[in-house]
């Protein structure tokens, strides 16, 4: 029997080194097992305790921040801790359509978007269509709307250019449409049929999508956004019939803030709020909580204004209100947002209802995306977010199973009528 160098197998070297290496490997591919079950376990249906049986007309709607690919590529610093492949966009739109699949809604509200022309080719082969926005100025990236065509039916599309009303580059679409229900989910009675689809020929829907300002100094241009975004939709249902709204998008704002307060309440007074913390990205940095206790987020107390008053310029009540003469914006939609509707996973939610967590990226852990609607509209269900414990362990997003650094928003929506109320 020939002697063999110590540490080697009696098979050689070689096969020693592969012996050594295979245990590597068989553990990366458990780890990616463990975190594809462990991230899918937590993204889950949970429905409304309401009962909405009699509700029968439904659609879905997703709000899905997709990371454009310029801000990856030009933002490297916020994806330290992710695997540059992760990145790639030839991986991220797979991974970002499979995903808008398996959801199968009927209108996509799309922020980041400076691919349309892949998504456009990509999302047509499950029945979408969709109109995109470019931001004005040297941006890239802008915002889309896409909506399966056997449910939905264009009848007027704007969009909104904010530098026109000096509010910076970023821009909003609005889309009027038609109803219609899918031909698959109708009943198979030919009356029936005619009945329901004569009922829902009738029925409009007003859809809002927004990527307003990142600038947590600018609270003024934030609001201004949101405002002209809230009046303009209004106009259209003066203009064209009330119908019911639902506004989505990426406020860049957390839900203690007072944007968020303008947004759920009828009107605001500006000068009870410093503007540097209008948006809370200043008022509560959760990018320098340490993540072990990123669940304090939960119980962050919701900005509330004050007997004291705060300096705003003339040019800046300007930009926020509209007017220098006045400080109180008026939020002319009734709207309530759709995750706080539906009671969901106390270790998802904060103490209000919203998820803890939509966006995270090396710099910033926190919810900045929403979906709001109004009164003739009620959510039915929405799709939970990631457990901040679930999140942490991935140390960023993209990752294996996530095309962007945001999650997206998904709910069914049910049509009110005052015949089932």
């Amino acid at each position: 029997m020939g002697t063999s160098v110590p540490g080697e197998s009696r098979y050689g070297a070689l096969d020693n080194r592969k012996r050594r290496l295979e245990p590597w490997h068989g553990h990366r591919r458990v780890f990616k097992r463990r975190e594809r079950r462990q991230i899918d376990e937590y993204r889950r249906w949970v429905y409304s305790p309401r009962d909405l049986s009699a509700f029968k007309d439904r659609f879905r709607i997703v709000s899905y921040n997709i990371l454009g690919v310029e801000n990856a590529s030009n933002h490297l610093d916020l994806y330290t801790g992710v695997d540059p492949h992760y990145l790639s966009w030839e991986r991220r739109r797979k991974k970002i359509c499979k995903e808008l699949r398996h959801y199968n809604a009927g209108i996509l509200c799309l922020q980041e978007v400076d691919r349309f022309n892949d998504l456009e080719r990509l999302l047509q082969k499950d029945g979408y269509t969709g109109v995109y926005k470019r931001r004005t100025g040297g941006a890239e990236d802008g915002c889309a709307i896409f909506w399966k065509e056997e449910q939905f039916s264009l009848i007027h599309q704007e969009s909104i250019e904010f530098c026109k009303h000096g509010l910076r580059e970023n821009v909003a679409q609005l889309c009027l449409f038609k109803v219609g229900r899918n031909r698959s989910n109708a009943s198979t009675s030919e009356d029936s049929d005619s009945e329901i689809s004569e009922s829902m020929m009738q029925q409009t829907l007003l859809v809002g999508n927004i990527h307003v300002l990142f600038n947590p100094n600018r609270g003024d241009i934030k609001l201004g956004q949101i405002r002209v975004l809230l009046e303009r939709a209004h106009a259209i249902l003066q203009e064209r019939g009330n119908c019911p709204v639902v506004i989505a998008g990426d406020l860049n704002s957390l839900p203690q803030s007072a944007v968020y307060q303008f947004l759920s309440s009828s009107q605001l007074n500006i000068l009870t709020y410093d503007r540097k913390k209008v948006s809370g990205q200043i008022e509560f940095p959760s990018n320098q909580i340490p993540f072990a206790q990123i669940g304090a987020l939960r119980s962050l107390p919701v900005v509330k204004p004050k007997l004291m008053t705060y300096y705003w310029s003339k040019e800046e009540i300007f930009l926020a209100a509209g007017t220098s003469k006045c400080t109180y914006l008026q939020n002319p939609l009734r709207l309530s947002s759709a995750y706080k509707g539906v009671p969901g996973n106390l270790k998802i939610r904060d103490q209000d209802g919203e998820p803890l967590v939509t966006s995270f990226h090396s710099k910033f852990m926190g919810t900045v995306d929403y979906i709001w609607h109004s009164a003739g509209l009620v959510p039915v269900g929405v799709v939970e977010t990631l457990p901040v414990s679930s999140l942490r362990k991935l140390r960023g997003l993209p990752s294996l199973k996530w095309g962007s650094d945001h999650l997206s928003l998904v709910c069914e929506l049910a049509f009110v009528d005052e015949e089932s109320s």
